[in-house]
């Protein structure tokens, strides 16, 4: 029996016995439908979490503080020493200090952080109305949607352009007559104001951003921490190690991100499995399906043994037919598993617009994850097929003739 005689006889059982073999080949869509579904929300939320956290910048930065029980400082003298690490693309430091913000006659208390602009890059920080500054650009101040709702302020683009005035805190080191050294507590108004010129969406926090060149003449020499930029991910790893020699601390987003991946590796599987459950039990019905069909052929079984086909002939009808039936499985699987996850999104999507929020893709689907469903899909078909295909084949032909 040739190949075409064995693929024409084996995609029979899709015309005569059309409703069950379509039930069948649903099941297992179904199955292999509430992986893809699964998985894909797993992918989906992995790279809605990544992309919240890291950009292409923010992944090559590290973050580095002066340790609490180290004696070195994280001053200009010290970040000139990181510039030097031939593996270190750029250095931006962070002043954060205390002060009191005064805006239309209205004032309170709130931290702000002097940076260079190269640091929002690597912080990863965006604004929701105007923008961040610019080198170059002075007296302006990037502030969060929590400062101005605190002073009645909105938080879109009309903020823009209001005067915000800095009282500024902050301990100065001071030299005794006996020659020790103390902190003195200073307080300063800085002469001129500051312009509004961007928002940061963070309703829970009171922080704003001015340029480090506004804050030069306070004679603030130590920084709260620092963010370094190594030249390639490649180096990431030889530029915490070489920082950390010079005693600071280090951490990276990278860390972050490898973190986030574990833990979403585990979601998936998890959330595999549960789809595994529903595959097992169209699995099983597809072996029912075998079975059933291997009964209601078997006197052809015994005709076409009886006319030559051969034991290996018989065994490869029925295991071409189950891996056909695999195969439509996984293909029917991914059309409803695509058909879900869209619909699910949409829904979702509707109902974040109804009240308020952000419409986000919950969902991703890799090219490779679909090949490997298909795979699977095929496989489990052949699996299921196996027992009954090689009961066919052991058949006496004169028993199945005589079978009622």
């Amino acid at each position: 029996m040739n190949k075409l005689d064995i693929l024409r006889l084996s995609t029979r059982v899709f015309r005569t016995n059309m409703l069950r073999t379509g039930l069948t080949i649903l099941g297992i869509g179904v199955g292999i439908g509430a992986i893809l579904f699964l998985v894909s929300l797993g992918f989906g939320m992995q790279r809605l979490m990544l992309n919240q956290i890291s950009n292409s910048d923010s992944l090559l930065s590290l973050d580095v503080y002066s340790d609490s029980s180290s004696l070195i400082e994280l001053d200009a003298d010290n970040m000139d020493k990181s510039k030097a690490i031939p593996e270190i693309a750029s250095v931006s430091p962070l002043a954060t200090l205390q002060s009191q913000i005064e805006i239309n006659s209205l004032s309170g208390s709130a931290d702000f952080s002097a940076v260079d602009p190269s640091y929002f890059s690597l912080a990863d920080t965006k604004t929701s109305a105007g923008s961040l500054f610019a080198d170059g650009e002075s007296h302006k101040i990037v502030v969060t949607s929590g400062i101005l709702k605190a002073f009645g302020l909105p938080t879109g683009e009309e903020a823009l352009g209001n005067v915000a005035n800095l009282k500024v805190y902050f301990s100065e080191e001071k030299q005794n007559e006996d020659g020790s050294t103390s902190k003195e507590n200073k307080e300063i108004n800085m002469e001129e104001g500051f312009e509004i010129i961007g928002v940061i969406d963070d309703e829970y926090s009171s922080y704003a951003y001015v340029p480090l060149s506004d804050i030069s003449s306070l004679g603030i020499g130590e920084y709260s921490s620092a963010k370094i930029k190594a030249k390639s991910q490649e180096d990431v790893e030889t530029v915490r190690t070489k920082v950390s020699a010079l005693g600071f601390s280090v951490s990276a987003v990278s860390d972050s991100v490898e973190e986030v991946n574990k833990v979403f590796q585990m979601i998936q599987i998890v959330l595999s499995l549960f789809g595994a459950v529903a595959l097992l039990v169209s699995a099983i019905g597809m072996f029912n399906t075998m079975t059933i069909a291997l009964l209601e052929r078997t006197k052809e079984i015994g005709i076409m043994k009886s006319l030559g086909a051969s034991n290996r002939d018989v065994w490869k009808l029925f295991l071409v037919e189950a891996i056909l039936i695999g195969f439509l499985g996984g293909a029917s699987g991914i059309l409803v598993g695509l058909i879900a996850s869209n619909a699910f999104n949409f829904f979702i999507n509707k109902l974040a617009g109804f009240l308020g929020g952000e419409q986000v893709s919950l969902f991703y689907t890799p090219v490779e994850f679909v090949v490997i469903i298909m795979v699977f899909a095929t496989v489990v078909g052949a699996l299921t097929g196996f027992y009954p295909s090689r009961r066919a084949a052991k058949l006496n032909a004169l028993d199945a003739l005589r079978y009622k």
